[in-house]
């Protein structure tokens, strides 16, 4: 497909934007990265139950106090993942997400028992999908925001930064090299997505992050070296394949419920689950490598 120069621009300015508000969150304190990942939790979990609702109308039955009730029970999910840095006084963000969490767990089904005078499993079983889906994922980057392993003590903010950022220039890589060579479609899910942009943007973002990575080594203790390095292209590679899916199970909800967009809040980019399918799908796998390799 030939480079549609409009739409970069708008994609690229966007994009920045993005990078900017991001960065802030990310960087600024552990406040500023909680804030900025609860907006983004409840703003996928507005745009989930839209599609699913267009998917299946009988979403749309729900009451109020079950939409937002799943909506704060994910997002109890996300304290309950916090860690001892996250605290308010003597009591910590964790302990909250506890008792809220078993709280809900009896309040929402008795709930749903008053309101809408039966259980519906089907609607029941798609919120708890979502939970899955959305809350999930974001409880685990929360988690690893607490991290600190070899020469990065104290900088768990850089696992979050990393998984960010190698997605971005995947997703950036893919568009630019798919709409310059990209001949074969990877799949009729998403017909303008090309093997050739695919495979390289995959492997732009394993060379851009370990190249970041080789950088920031020079910069800790002498601890430019490759082991350094290669685990920076691993999280790099596994955010950026399972980033892919993510983006592309995004696609089918799409398709299912006919819509192109999830949302409208970032031009060129679309919504909220348009702009961090790829991160809902990644994390939990870079969640498990840093668990079962990084910190062990």
């Amino acid at each position: 497909m030939a480079l549609n120069l409009p739409i970069l621009r708008t994609r690229t300015l966007t994009a920045a934007v993005f990078v900017l508000v991001m960065l802030t969150g990310l960087l600024w304190n552990q406040w500023s990265f909680f804030v900025l990942f609860s907006i983004i939790h409840f703003g996928c979990w507005t745009e989930y139950q839209r599609i699913i609702a267009l998917i299946d109308p009988r979403y749309k039955e729900i009451s109020p106090f079950h939409r937002y009730g799943v909506m704060i029970a994910g997002w109890s999910l996300m304290l309950f993942f916090t860690s001892d840095i996250f605290h308010i006084g003597d009591i910590s963000l964790h302990k909250i997400g506890w008792w809220a969490g078993l709280a809900l767990i009896f309040v929402l089904p008795a709930g749903e028992v008053i309101l809408s005078r039966q259980i519906q499993l089907r609607n029941i079983g798609y919120s708890l999908l979502g939970l899955l889906y959305i809350s999930l994922p974001w409880g685990l980057l929360m988690n690893m925001r607490s991290y600190s392993f070899g020469p990065l003590a104290d900088l768990g903010w850089v696992l979050a930064l990393v998984i960010v950022g190698s997605i971005w220039i995947n997703d950036t890589m893919a568009y630019m090299v798919g709409s310059l060579i990209g001949k074969r479609p990877l799949t009729k899910i998403s017909p303008k997505k090309t093997w050739e942009g695919t495979i390289g943007g995959i492997l732009l973002s394993i060379l851009v992050m370990a190249s970041i990575g080789y950088y920031v080594g020079d910069r800790l203790d002498d601890s430019r070296d490759w082991n350094f390095i290669l685990q920076w292209a691993v999280i790099a590679a596994i955010a950026s394949v399972a980033g892919t899916f993510g983006d592309l199970l995004e696609s089918k909800l799409k398709r299912m419920a006919n819509v192109k967009d999830s949302g409208h809040i970032m031009p060129g980019h679309g919504g909220f689950l348009d702009r961090f399918d790829s991160m809902l799908v990644a994390i939990p796998f870079v969640w498990l490598y840093v668990v079962l390799v990084l910190m062990r």
